[in-house]
């Protein structure tokens, strides 16, 4: 029986996959202020998420996400990550 060879793909690169990049610092703090919002107010995101692997993130982060949208061109999303 001949053995099957699969290869990698990279979720993060994938034509379908939202764009996603982490939030410095300051830009968590200022993005929390100007909601008037607290880390845990904001919707969460699994630090083994596949797409996540390459952004040198640890738990408390926050992921910036970048939809592609028909009415609005692009959507922009947070996720903290837990």
């Amino acid at each position: 029986m001949a053995k099957t060879i699969t290869p990698k793909v990279s979720i993060a690169k994938h034509v379908l996959t939202p764009q996603h990049s982490k939030l410095s610092d300051k830009d968590k703090k200022d993005l929390l202020e100007r909601y008037n919002i607290s880390f845990t107010q904001i919707p969460k995101i699994l630090s083994a998420d596949a797409v996540l692997t390459g952004l040198d993130i640890k738990p408390g982060d926050v992921i910036k996400i970048v939809r592609k949208s028909p009415t609005a061109g692009e959507a922009v999303f947070y996720r903290g990550v837990v």
